[in-house]
């Protein structure tokens, strides 16, 4: 059976996981499995996360980009929604790392931590309810967008933080994410791009967004309902150490057409460029110089190419799995 994971740009079909972490323990995938009335498939209750683990082949080496910084996200998601999670970001982490290690996996590969509350009880509540915590890891060929996305402004305003607040990854919110994507894709774009109740930009459908302009790179604000995202503090980081300014305030629809360059971020997409919004061109209309020296950056840093940084890189197998360990096609007595 195959799945297809949406990242908000687009991906090709990935088998299903054979194993998964469900409530502190390793377990067929199959087993987890749950009621018609469970209360976070009814309610939208539950969070999730994404993390990204890459596989380095020089090393012959899996490392897991920044999975503590991911979990303490997840566990201030939880208490948005009143979950007392059982596992800290330690346990989650190893819980990951022992994952991964099960499945065996040599590839990149796609990690979704979700908790929700699993009671099947009807009713709109978050108290007296019980949370399942569950972990999947897949090895995911995502649609390479290289040359860049074409976006729209999407008629859909984003989800406030006095409604459903946004710098929690909620799984009830999505929808707000599915109905500008949709949307954008069957109106022929490749992303969406959505304003605040301020009508300030403030993300794609799924991504944190960058532009440049004069020579500065710029996000927006925390405080215009973004998410707090792992990829999106990356690169101000990368961005800042490459000797590029780094301004976060809000953003004005106009500001994007007259942008010098753009981009998409996030765990998913990693680094796409915006080419074009809304049929115009995003400067010349192809990738810029400082969104190629953050990509190539960004590349070596999550395959633990670059010391600097190899600290953000979990190494999943106790030792780099030596050449000699891998099997050799064609030899043997008979060839």
């Amino acid at each position: 059976m195959d799945t297809k994971l949406d990242t908000g740009l687009a991906t090709r079909d990935a088998r299903l996981p054979a194993w998964a972490f469900l409530d502190g323990r390793i377990v067929p995938y199959g087993e987890a499995r749950f009621g018609l009335h469970t209360h976070a498939l009814h309610y939208g209750t539950g969070l999730f996360a994404g993390v990204r683990a890459h596989w380095n082949d020089e090393e012959r080496q899996l490392f897991v980009f920044r999975p503590e910084d991911h979990f303490r996200r997840f566990r201030d998601s939880a208490r948005l929604l009143r979950m007392d999670l059982a596992f800290s970001v330690d346990d989650l982490t190893r819980g990951v790392i022992d994952l991964l290690r099960q499945e065996g996996y040599e590839q990149d590969v796609y990690i979704r931590p979700i908790a929700f509350y699993g009671d099947e009880s009807l009713g709109v509540r978050l108290h007296d309810l019980t949370p399942r915590v569950g972990i999947t890891a897949m090895p995911i060929q995502f649609i390479d967008r290289r040359d860049g996305a074409h976006a729209c402004f999407s008629s859909w305003r984003r989800v406030s933080d006095n409604s459903i607040p946004p710098r929690g990854k909620l799984t009830g919110s999505y929808v707000n994410s599915a109905l500008a994507k949709t949307d954008a894709v069957l109106a022929g774009f490749d992303e969406a791009l959505m304003l605040n109740d301020a009508g300030h930009v403030c993300e794609g459908s799924v991504e944190n967004v960058f532009i440049v302009r004069r020579g500065e790179v710029v996000t927006p604000a925390i405080t215009d309902d973004v998410l707090e995202g792992i990829t999106r503090s990356t690169l101000m980081q990368l961005a800042t150490e490459l000797g590029y300014t780094v301004v976060e305030r809000s953003v004005d629809r106009t500001e994007v057409y007259l942008a010098d360059e753009a981009f998409f971020c996030g765990t998913g997409i990693q680094l796409t460029p915006i080419t074009r919004v809304d049929h115009r061109a995003i400067g010349n209309g192809r990738i810029g110089p400082i969104t190629t020296a953050l990509r190539d950056l960004f590349f070596d840093v999550v395959r633990g190419r670059s010391a600097l940084h190899r600290a953000w890189c979990r190494p999943v197998f106790e030792q780099a799995r030596r050449e000699v360990d891998r099997p050799v096609v064609g030899v043997g007595a008979n060839a």
